[in-house]
C-alpha cells in the first residue's frame, strides 16, 4: 500500500514539475506585450462630398463641437461683442453651482422692478431657486438674475467679481462681466468663441442642460391662487431636430444674440452668434452645415478575456476604457482599430489597472490610442493555495 500511494504522488508531482517547466517555457517564449495581427475595420470609408459654409448674417458666430470644444467654422469669432441675456448662461452655472435647487429664497427688494425682461417678483416672495432658475433661462428674467445674483454673493458686484473669476477657470480671455442680466455696460462684452466655450462647460452641468430644454414651465406664486408659466424663447426647440436649446438675447446696443445646441446621431454641436439681424437662419444653416461635414464615432472594443497566472481566478475579462464620441469628417477614410495586449497577466490584477490599449488608424494612418482595462480583480494565489488548486484540477 505504501508503494502505491507513492507512486500516485509520484506522478502528481511529475505532472506539476511538467506544468511548471511548461510555465517557463511560456515566459520564455512569448513576450509581454504582442501585437495583433492584421488590424479589423471599425468604420468603413465613406465618399461623402463637403458642404460649404452659408453666408450668415451675424457680424461674429462660431460652431464648434459641443465635447472637444474643437472650432469647425467661424467668423470674426474673436470680436469683442455686448451679449445681452446669453450672460444668464453664467448666472445659471454659478446659481446651479453654488446653491440648492430645491432651497427657498425671499425674493429681496433690490431684485424687484428691473428693467427689461421680468416675471413680476414681488420684495418677501419666498421662491424656489429651481423656479428661479427657469424664469432666468426661459424667460429671460432680469429680476430672476439679481435675486440668484444676490443670494450667491450678498450684492451684484460680488456676483460679477465671481462670474470673472469662473470665467478665468474656463479659458474666457475676452469677457468680462459687470452684471448678471446682460443690460448694457460698456465693460460688459465677450466674444462668440468664449460664449461658445461657456456653453459648452455649461451642457456638462446636467440640471442646466434640463432647463435650457425645456419648452414650458409652470410654478406656483406664493400668496395667490394663479402660477405662473414660463416659456422657453428658442423656437429652435420646436423647428430643428435634435435641438437642445441654450440661450436667446437682445438688446438695441448688442442686436440679437443667441446660442443655440443639437445633436444627432451622438454629434453635439454648439452654435453661437452675435449681432444677427437672422439669427434662427443662422443657427440652422450652421447646424446643418456641421452635421453635412462631421460624423460622432464611437471608439467601441468588444470586450474579451485574459488568462491569469497565480490567481485565485484563471481569467480576467478586458474592455476599452470610456471614451467619449470623438469627431470625425463625414469625408474620412476607413477606420481600423488594433489591439495590444499580453498573451496572459500575472496576478495581483485590479479591476481598472491598463492591461493593453487599442490603436486606430485612418486609411493605415494612426490616429489616436485608448486603454485597455481590466474589469474584474483578481488576487494573488499564495503557495499553499496554488498546490491545493493543481491537485484538486487532478
Amino acid at each position: 500500500m505504501q508503494t502505491g500511494v507513492f507512486f500516485v504522488c509520484k506522478k502528481k508531482l511529475g505532472a506539476l514539475l511538467l506544468a511548471l517547466c511548461c510555465l517557463v517555457s511560456c515566459v520564455r517564449l512569448f513576450p509581454l506585450r504582442v501585437r495583433a495581427a492584421g488590424a479589423a475595420a471599425v468604420l468603413p470609408a465613406s465618399d461623402a462630398a463637403p458642404v460649404p459654409l452659408p453666408p450668415l448674417s451675424a457680424a461674429s458666430a462660431i460652431l464648434c463641437d459641443g465635447v472637444s470644444g474643437v472650432s469647425l467654422a467661424e467668423k470674426n469669432a474673436d470680436a469683442r461683442l455686448p451679449m445681452a441675456s446669453t450672460t444668464k448662461i453664467m448666472t445659471g452655472l454659478l446659481a446651479i453651482e453654488r446653491l440648492s435647487p430645491d432651497a427657498e429664497i425671499t425674493v429681496p427688494p433690490q431684485a424687484v422692478g428691473i428693467e427689461g425682461s421680468s416675471v413680476y417678483l414681488f420684495a418677501g416672495e419666498r421662491i424656489s431657486v429651481r423656479t428661479l432658475l427657469y424664469a432666468l433661462l426661459l424667460s429671460s428674467a432680469n429680476d430672476a438674475a439679481v435675486a440668484l445674483a444676490l443670494t450667491v454673493s450678498g450684492s451684484v458686484e460680488a456676483f460679477a467679481d465671481l462670474m470673472n473669476a469662473r470665467g478665468a477657470e474656463l479659458g474666457l480671455t475676452n469677457t468680462r462681466f459687470v452684471n448678471p442680466h446682460g443690460l448694457p455696460e460698456d465693460a460688459h462684452y465677450t466674444t462668440a468663441r468664449d460664449l461658445a466655450r461657456l456653453s459648452c462647460a455649461a451642457l456638462c452641468n446636467p440640471l442646466f442642460a434640463e432647463i435650457v430644454a425645456t419648452k414650458r414651465y409652470t410654478a406656483p406664486q406664493e400668496g395667490t391662487d394663479g402660477t405662473r408659466l414660463f416659456l422657453n424663447h428658442n423656437k429652435l426647440l420646436r423647428t430643428y431636430e435634435g435641438a437642445l436649446g441654450v440661450k436667446t438675447g437682445f438688446t438695441k446696443k448688442s442686436g440679437r444674440c443667441l446660442v443655440s445646441a443639437a445633436r444627432r446621431d451622438g454629434l453635439l454641436l454648439v452654435c453661437v452668434t452675435l449681432n444677427a439681424p437672422d439669427d434662427w437662419r443662422d443657427h440652422a444653416a450652421l447646424l446643418d452645415f456641421g452635421f453635412a461635414n462631421y460624423k460622432a464615432f464611437s471608439p467601441l472594443v468588444e470586450s474579451f478575456s485574459l488568462p491569469v497566472v497565480g490567481g485565485k481566478g484563471d481569467v480576467v475579462s478586458v474592455r476599452a476604457a470610456d471614451t467619449p464620441s470623438i469627431l470625425f469628417p463625414a469625408a474620412h477614410g476607413e477606420i481600423t482599430v488594433k489591439l495590444f495586449a499580453p498573451r496572459f497577466l500575472f496576478a495581483p490584477v485590479a479591476a481598472g489597472d491598463e492591461v493593453g490599449s487599442a490603436e486606430f488608424f485612418e486609411d493605415g494612418k494612426p490616429l489616436f490610442t485608448i486603454s485597455l482595462t481590466a474589469e474584474n480583480t483578481i488576487e494573488k494565489e499564495n503557495t499553499v493555495g496554488f498546490f491545493r488548486r493543481f491537485f484538486r484540477r487532478r
